[in-house]
């Protein structure tokens, strides 16, 4: 994610498409930190599939924004959301299996 960032902000911080994609990269990493919040530390498995949906919508965003910057920049965004994938389905399992 950190290359992934560094990528886009190398183009010029200057330019309005580099300022939105990295301003919508911040929004999405919120939603990666109130993940952790809504399902460990608020313990909820429902709150943290509402989180993590939006998260995995964010991360999409994020890969749409970057790939109009620079594409290896996006590409490399292509693992993580693969993972939030992964971690959203065992959300939404924790979350069935334990009503």
């Amino acid at each position: 994610m950190g290359i992934s960032l560094f990528l886009v902000w190398r183009e010029g911080f200057d330019r309005p498409e580099v300022k939105a994609a990295i301003y919508i990269f911040a929004l999405q990493f919120v939603f990666n930190i109130a993940w952790s919040g809504a399902f460990f530390g608020m313990r909820s498995p429902y709150y943290g599939l509402i989180v993590i949906v939006l998260l995995w919508l964010m991360i999409l965003l994020t890969i749409f924004k970057f790939w109009q910057v620079t594409r290896n920049a996006a590409l490399l965004l292509v693992p993580y959301i693969l993972w939030v994938s992964f971690a959203m389905a065992l959300n939404y399992n924790i979350m069935v299996l334990n009503p």
